[in-house]
């Protein structure tokens, strides 16, 4: 399998701008009627639609148009791309190439028309914007001619009539984010089907983040903000485009990654324009629909116990338009433990007795688990020097075990206090993840708040030079006698 396909990838959208050219005609007239109009419907509260006039209409009878450039776009037909599409005639007026009428090359033209309209220097009288305050947007007294649509959200803009009243749907799709989790995700093995929004992992364990961009047509300015909780330390990461090929994107080529932004995210990713241009099409017609972003990071072993330690993550769009952000939880647990024995109607708190703990139920070496030491408390650790297996209850006959993964473990009583009973099977703890995220502890069927060990004193049995043997020394005394003084009585009987 592919590196890409066992790593997978930080899913990140695609930027583009799109529109499409209007006409804007009557059955006859000239420029000079200025009696135009362009009505955009489903618009984008607070975005900017702006339209720009590529070509004058001169004149026309219903059949018959006659187009002449406007000052500015000269660049766009000779030198840019505009060639490919416009022929301009001995006259000055201006055609479109027979072969470039369909709708994939009109939605490649568009885009290209609008990009060099927006750094190029055209007649005030010839570009027109309107700020967004409803879902529609009209545009009145035009002069006839063709014009290019676009946006700030970068929407597609479909034109639908050649009537003088032309109406466009601004056809934005939103983009969407999706953060998740690979469950039980490791390098060699990564199920992108195995994904969820809530884990627990052990202390200093590696946690895989996947985040899913859905890409619409008409993408435009896309930033994928990601903000990780502070425990986290981000090891490594890859970004991908989804399509049959599945294809690896290129840092500083296709996308710029900014770790530590103003904004207090912990890294954004910016696409570059190129990419995002020549991805266009690819996008508009479907055979790119995703990005996909994966990274790891290792979670500190300072980790706070039963607390969310969330992951967020959103895009803007457009000018300044934002997804809903999504989010992610992840865990560490523990296990408080209190080893006591009865006196009377008290618990007592037993120091000094000895525990190990194990993931197998045998209790081997083979699955002990490791722990760094700082008073009462254990937290998991993986590390070959400064750790320890064994786990001794404090003065008040506690400790506390930190930095644990939902699962079935086993506490195994090492040795105990002089006089007291040893346990002589492990007790079996069931950590569990609740759907609230937080942890629940279970021993057989009960549920707690921490695991209570009980200690019971040893019986106390006979022994020589004791009470017991003294008693026994007693009884077989007096018997002796009693049965002395029952022949003493006989004999006298009989001699009488």
């Amino acid at each position: 399998m592919k590196l890409i396909k066992k790593i997978a990838a930080i899913m990140f959208a695609f930027m583009m701008v799109f529109s499409l050219s209007t006409n804007v005609n009557a059955e006859s007239g000239k420029y000079e009627d200025s009696n135009g109009k362009i009505t955009i419907s489903n618009a984008v509260v607070d975005q900017t639609y702006t339209i720009y006039r590529m070509l004058k209409l001169e004149s026309f009878d219903g059949d018959n148009y006659s187009y002449k450039l406007e000052d500015g776009w000269n660049n766009f037909i000779t030198t840019g791309v505009g060639k490919d599409y416009l022929e301009e005639n001995s006259d000055g007026y201006i055609t479109f190439k027979t072969e470039k009428n369909n709708e994939t090359d009109m939605r490649l033209f568009a885009k290209a028309a609008f990009a060099y309209a927006k750094t190029a220097t055209l007649n005030d009288d010839a570009k027109k914007s309107v700020k967004a305050t409803s879902t529609s947007v009209t545009f009145e007294d035009l002069p006839l001619g063709y014009y290019v649509v676009g946006s700030t959200v970068g929407s597609l803009c479909e034109l639908n009539t050649t009537n003088k009243e032309v109406s466009i749907t601004d056809k934005n799709k939103q983009p969407s984010v999706k953060k998740q989790i690979i469950k039980d995700g490791n390098p060699s093995n990564l199920d992108l089907n195995n994904l969820v929004s809530k884990n627990s992992v052990y202390s200093g364990e590696t946690v895989w983040f996947n985040t899913t961009i859905d890409i619409k047509p008409g993408a435009y300015n896309y930033v994928l903000h990601d903000k990780i909780d502070s425990n986290f330390t981000i090891t490594e990461y890859t970004i991908h485009e989804i399509d049959d090929n599945e294809k690896s994107l290129t840092k500083n080529q296709d996308f710029n990654l900014i770790f530590n932004p103003s904004d207090g995210c912990t890294f954004h990713v910016e696409f570059t324009k190129k990419y995002l241009e020549e991805k266009a099409e690819k996008i508009a017609n479907g055979t790119i629909n995703k990005i996909t972003v994966l990274y790891y990071a290792t979670l500190s072993n300072n980790a706070p116990i039963n607390t969310a330690m969330k992951n967020n993550t959103y895009l803007t769009y457009g000018a300044n338009l934002q997804t809903n952000p999504s989010e992610t939880e992840t865990y560490t647990f523990g296990i408080p433990v209190f080893k006591y024995t009865n006196e009377g109607s008290t618990q007592k708190g037993l120091k000094g007795v000895e525990f190990s703990l194990h993931t197998g139920q045998d209790c081997s070496n083979d699955n002990i688990i490791k722990f760094t030491k700082k008073g009462s408390e254990y937290t998991y650790s993986e590390s070959t020097t400064g750790t320890v297996t064994t786990l001794t209850s404090s003065d008040d006959g506690t400790f506390n075990v930190n930095g644990l993964k939902a699962g079935t473990y086993y506490l195994k009583e090492i040795s105990t206090l002089d006089g007291y009973n040893k346990l002589a099977n492990p007790v079996t703890i069931v950590v569990e993840q609740g759907n609230d995220g937080k942890q629940v502890i279970k021993v057989g069927t009960n549920t707690y708040d921490r695991v209570e060990v009980l200690n019971n004193k040893g019986s106390l049995l006979p022994s020589t030079g004791g009470m017991g043997t003294t008693l026994i020394y007693l009884i077989g005394g007096a018997l002796v006698l009693g049965s002395g003084f029952v022949l003493a009585n006989k004999k006298r009987a009989k001699s009488k």
